[in-house]
């Protein structure tokens, strides 16, 4: 455009001006008038002709100007809408890259719970086996060592003089043989008095029991399980604590029957056996702890093998074997919700069920007094 429009300026400054016009009056007496005339009309048709020429020169310049520049824009304008195809799709794939991305990553971390979840439950399951054996051992333990102290008791007392009649059954007579006192726990000394008792006591009878589902304790159960929860308002434990723990934790003592309670429910309740050479610690009332002659829960004289702390507090309550079975019955069916609440348990529902039942009937027996004679 720009050298159209140079070419233009340059072409008018060549051309003589056009446009003011004098008349020519013709003077008297002068011979070349109509000529004159003639050649002032064939100027001007000169003018206006190279004055039209060059006006359409610049029309048709200025036209291939419009169409080169409309050219390059065309192609510029495609050029353009290349790249941005080009980078849309780059787009489009940087995205997919980022949502894969995310998927695999969010998959990770749900692999990973999971793990993390299983190693706990694991974790968990593991521990309270220790647990349980641990506690198991120190019974064990703690009874083998009362056994060797009473046979060193009957070692030392029987001479061949005067021989203990315990350490030699043989001695006895038949009668008083087969109603010998105590448990025999070590076979070594025992196995001729199960031979003599084995020979005069007939073998009962091994008894099949029936069982049938109680159709609304099942329900009550199956309510229970979708949402497991140690709330007593719930219809299954309402009725559990109704008819077992709290008939079976109602002892004489009723404040600390009711401490008892708040220790088995918050599960920070310790049983632990009395070894023979160990002292009672008393921090508290010797009347309320009761003592290994005296049970501090039902106030009677009874032999207590066994103590129970509650919490962190230090202070130890000696138990009568019969309580102990009482509380322990609680604590096994507390434990046993417990792990179904923390999803421990994979079984059938209706075997949970009836393992329920069984802990409840375990309760119902020790609240009526019957309890293993290991107790």
């Amino acid at each position: 455009m720009r050298r159209g429009q140079a070419s233009f300026e340059e072409d008018s400054q060549n051309q003589p001006a056009v446009g003011h016009w004098k008349t020519l009056m013709p003077s008297k007496g002068s011979k070349e008038e109509p000529e004159t005339g003639c050649q002032d009309a064939r100027g001007v048709d000169e003018t206006q002709s190279t004055e039209q020429l060059n006006v359409s020169r610049l029309r048709s310049s200025s036209v291939e100007i419009r169409e080169k520049g409309s050219e390059f824009l065309k192609e510029e304008l495609h050029k353009a809408q290349k790249e941005l195809k080009l980078k849309d799709k780059e787009c489009e794939r940087l995205s997919k890259v980022r949502e894969q991305l995310e998927q695999e990553l969010e998959e990770l971390t749900a692999s990973l719970f999971e793990e993390a979840h299983k190693m706990v439950r694991e974790a968990n399951t593991k521990q309270a086996a220790s647990e349980k054996q641990l506690r198991e051992a120190r019974g064990k333990i703690d009874m083998l060592q009362a056994e060797v102290t009473a046979l060193k008791t009957l070692v030392i007392t029987s001479t061949p003089s005067s021989p203990n009649r315990e350490l030699h059954p043989q001695l006895q007579s038949p009668s008083k043989a087969v109603f010998r006192k105590g448990h025999g726990r070590n076979k070594s000394t025992s196995s001729a008095m199960v031979s003599a008792a084995s020979q005069n006591v007939t073998p009962e009878p091994v008894s099949h029991e029936c069982k049938e589902v109680d159709s609304i304790l099942f329900a009550e159960f199956q309510a229970w399980k979708e949402s497991p929860t140690l709330d007593k308002s719930c219809s299954f434990l309402d009725r559990i604590y109704r008819e077992d723990v709290g008939p079976c934790l109602d002892f004489t003592k009723q404040e600390l029957s009711e401490l008892v309670r708040v220790a088995v429910e918050q599960n920070t309740l310790t049983i632990e056996p009395v070894a023979s050479q160990t002292l009672p610690v008393v921090k508290v009332s010797a009347e309320e702890c009761g003592g290994p002659k005296k049970c501090a829960l039902s106030g009677l004289s009874r032999t207590c093998k066994h103590r129970i702390m509650l919490g962190d507090s230090g202070n130890y309550y000696y138990i009568s074997p019969s309580c102990r079975a009482r509380i322990t019955a609680v604590c096994n069916f507390f434990t046993y919700i417990r792990y179904i609440q923390q999803g421990l348990v994979r079984q059938d529902v209706e075997l949970m069920y009836w393992e329920v039942m069984r802990l409840r009937r375990e309760m119902s027996l020790a609240k009526l007094g019957f309890y293993p004679s290991e107790m």
